[in-house]
């Protein structure tokens, strides 16, 4: 088990994919921000990839270990130590009872995961145990963590044989200008967007703005050029209203008058707004490590059937080839 001692921002109980599939009921997917980080230290762990972890925002984690286990930090580096000796990340750690991991601010990326040998042991809410924050269900008790809770894990499939480390030309980089590749949505160019106004979005930086949480993250206005209408007709008076539709979660870009927001993973699942693009999923992890009021982001044009290849490249990679 682990006990909480600083929950931090928002830290809260994610696997991976989250719970697909109940969309038409208006419940997005949850499900890890940075799903590759997840995936590695569950490797790393001998768990199954889509083993629920801590998922830790910004940093100021502590916990205490009440029993020995085996675990990895993976993602962001919050500057992590075990009873104050720095601990590393993208490896395994052995911890014995008693010991305690504490976590400063980040230093790359925004968010990190503790991994446990065995997973994190809650109740599954439709298939996932994923925290939902804005429909208070799944994870613990369908919220973020908070100081003392207890933390049940699962059976370790992991005997313990010494280190194991993800190989440094696999382990993410973190940039401040961070490129995501995707592909034109289903409100675009002619009917919804000019070509010069798309052009725009797949040139122009975007600074990630403080507005950002697990359900989206707000960018800057867009040039009332980029629409190819005077107004949204029947679904409204502004030209990105539409009659209510489906939303292309997680990676949609939804445009909201003039501001568009990059729809992650509790967003809405459905609305009267155009979407006009979508982040490709191989890449929906860089979404998760984008520092708010720092970062930049950068939408590079890709066919669906290159979206198509970098995700079977992706689930190709996360096998042992990756560690050491």
């Amino acid at each position: 088990m682990i006990k909480v001692i600083n929950a931090g921002l928002q830290s809260v109980i994610e696997d991976w994919p989250g719970r697909p599939g109940y969309n038409g009921q208006g419940m997005g997917p949850s499900g890890a921000m940075d799903n590759l980080s997840l995936q590695m230290g569950n490797l790393l762990l001998g768990n199954a990839l889509t083993e629920a972890a801590v998922e830790i925002p910004a940093g100021f984690f502590s916990c205490k270990f009440e029993k020995d286990t085996v675990i990895a930090i993976t993602g962001g580096n919050m500057s992590p130590t075990l009873n104050d000796a720095p601990a590393a990340n993208w490896e395994s750690i052995f911890v014995k009872a008693g010991d305690v991991l504490k976590m400063g601010n980040y230093k790359d990326g925004f968010r990190t995961y503790l991994n446990v040998a065995g997973g994190i042991d809650v109740p599954p809410y439709l298939g996932s145990k994923s925290t939902c924050m804005f429909g208070n269900y799944g994870g613990f008790d369908g919220r973020a963590l908070k100081p003392n809770d207890v933390l049940k894990t699962g059976t370790a499939n992991y005997a313990w044989p010494g280190t194991r480390k993800i190989k440094a030309e696999f382990i993410p980089k973190y940039e401040t200008v961070i490129e995501l590749r995707a592909v034109v949505g289903m409100n675009a160019c002619p009917d919804f967007a000019t070509e010069k106004g798309m052009d725009y979005l797949f040139s122009h930086e975007f600074p990630v703005s403080l507005n950002a949480n697990r359900s989206a993250i707000r960018l800057e206005a867009l040039p009332d050029w980029f629409f190819s209408r005077e107004s949204g007709g029947v679904g409204g008076s502004h030209p990105s209203n539409i009659v209510d539709h489906a939303y292309n979660i997680r990676g949609g870009l939804n445009v909201t008058g003039n501001t568009p927001s990059l729809l992650t993973a509790d967003g809405p699942t459905l609305g009267g707004f155009i979407c006009v693009l979508n982040v490709v999923n191989a890449d929906l992890w860089k979404i998760g490590q984008a520092v708010p009021g720092k970062d930049i982001l950068k939408f590079t044009e890709v066919s669906v059937d290159e979206a198509v290849r970098l995700r079977k490249e992706r689930r190709e990679m996360l096998t042992e080839r990756i560690v050491v």
